[in-house]
Parts: C-alpha cells; structure tokens; sequence
C-alpha cells in the first residue's frame, strides 16, 4: 500500500520518530534544520508537519515557476533533502529520493509509474 509523501517523508528521514537529531541538528520525524524551525515542540508531530508543509509550499512554488509543473515524488524528496540539487542530485540524495518514490508509489495501481528518475514529471498529491 502506497503512502502519502508526508508520511514517507518521514519514514524516510527518521523512521518517523519524532524526537530524532541528525547529525547537523535536524530536528522532528521530517529533519528539519535547526534553522528553518520557528520554535516549539519539535516533539510534536502536527507541528513538525506544519512547519515541513509551510518549508514545502515555497520549494514547490519556486519549482513551479521554473519547471512549469508540479514536482514528481524523485523531485518532490530532492527539494525537501537538497533544494539546491534539484536538477542534478547527487548519487546518495538520489538512492534516497529512489527509496522515497517507492514508498510512496502504489504498485498495485495501474495509474501509478514505477520509480521515475529526476526528469520525470508525475502529478501527485502532496499530503
């Protein structure tokens, strides 16, 4: 069964525990930097989903305008992990984003399509 992107998003990122720290001290089952966090309970998972959607919209928002469509869910996980990499990610943020569009596809949808790489553009529900 396929997952949202929020919910993949934060198995892959921290196994969804909410009180992960990342090695540069990222913080919330998303691993969000510690500055880009307004403040609050990390701890808390609606929070930490409002603060990732909110850090989101912006990403997506800028992609939109120099893509001109939506993000595929490759591109969906490259823009929350290394914005900066979104046309040419680099191998480890890739295999990521790879096992991210697994989670989050439905294989057993005939209108799903396999793991797409960085190019491919697929609508899909952001949450």
């Amino acid at each position: 069964m396929a997952m949202d992107r929020w919910t993949a998003l934060a198995m892959i990122e921290s196994a969804n525990r909410d009180a992960a720290v990342g090695r540069v001290g990222e913080i919330t089952r998303y691993q969000i930097r510690p500055e880009l966090w307004p403040g609050g309970n990390p701890r808390d998972a609606h929070a930490a989903l409002l603060i990732a959607q909110r850090i989101m919209t912006a990403r997506i928002d800028a992609f939109q305008q120099s893509h001109r469509r939506a993000p595929s869910d490759f591109e969906f996980y490259v823009l929350w992990n290394a914005p900066g990499q979104i046309n040419h990610p680099h191998r480890a943020v890739a295999e990521r984003a790879h096992r991210f569009v697994n989670l989050v596809v439905d294989t057993d949808s005939s209108t799903s399509s396999p793991a797409p790489g960085p190019a491919a553009s697929i609508a899909r529900r952001t949450g």
